[in-house]
């Protein structure tokens, strides 16, 4: 069998033998969206696919194929779809894709799936898809899936954030491309990280509402809605060890691992 907990790096006999085992299949959502003129664009799905990588290690579990088109960017947490190479689905059309992979996966056997979030505008989106999956494989008489649904981000320590951020975390929705994504792709994809090219005219000031059409100089000119300076390596290390180690202790808790 290939030494692989990628799915589609298996062949389908090696698929069906890790299915008849009952091991934990992960499913990353990711989009393809702007993160600044220093990141590429694929960071949501990189960065959820490296979480769902070494906690499928952990717990003996297998990790799906990304779906890497997401929900719509917004301007106040992803800077929005003005920015070119952002690619994005309808709500209905990405609840849907999150539909069909669910009950195929349960059509094949799998019953223990976590959907792991990697893009904000993805949440709500992938909940009805969830839902959906799950209506359907009880339609057709499959009614014993047990599911997970999260976001990597929420699964890291109060310390760790305070380590970073002595000043006052800013929010998830605000570090869209900067300090912790950043850093996380210093760890994983350094190669696609140029530092050089971090922008400074952040932080964005948002007010507590979405307004449409956007108004000029809404967004920063970036995309990068707080502040990337700062970024390691060593930082991202730091986050990625409490994302993998409590999803790991939330699956292992919830299938009885």
């Amino acid at each position: 069998m290939v030494d692989s907990v990628l799915m589609a790096e298996l062949t389908w006999p090696e698929f069906a033998a890790k299915v008849k085992e009952n091991v934990p299949v992960l499913l990353p959502l990711g989009t393809t969206e702007q993160h600044g003129p220093h990141m590429s664009l694929n960071v949501d799905v990189v960065l959820p696919t490296g979480v769902c990588e070494r906690v499928a290690r952990n717990v003996g579990g297998i990790v799906a194929p990304t779906i890497p088109y997401g929900y719509k960017s917004m301007p106040r947490s992803g800077g929005g779809e003005a920015f070119p190479g952002t690619t994005s689905l309808d709500a209905n059309t990405f609840s849907l894709v999150v539909r069909d992979v669910i009950r195929s996966l349960g059509h094949h056997g799998v019953r223990r799936l976590v959907v792991v979030n990697g893009h904000f505008e993805n949440s709500w989106p992938a909940v009805e898809g969830v839902d959906l999956g799950l209506r359907e494989l009880r339609r057709d008489g499959i009614a014993d899936m047990q599911l997970m649904r999260l976001e990597y981000w929420d699964f890291v320590r109060r310390e760790t954030l305070d380590r970073l951020f002595p000043d006052g975390f800013p929010g998830t929705e605000l570090e869209h491309a900067s300090l912790l994504e950043t850093s996380l792709m210093l760890l994983l994809r350094p190669d696609l990280v140029d530092m050089s090219k971090i922008p400074s005219d952040g932080p964005a000031k948002f007010p507590t509402y979405d307004k449409f059409p956007i108004p000029d100089g809404f967004v920063p000119a970036s995309g990068v809605l707080a502040r990337a300076q700062g970024s390691t390596a060593e930082k991202g290390q730091w986050l990625m060890d409490d994302h993998v180690e409590l999803i790991t202790k939330a699956v292992r808790i919830e299938f009885g691992l």
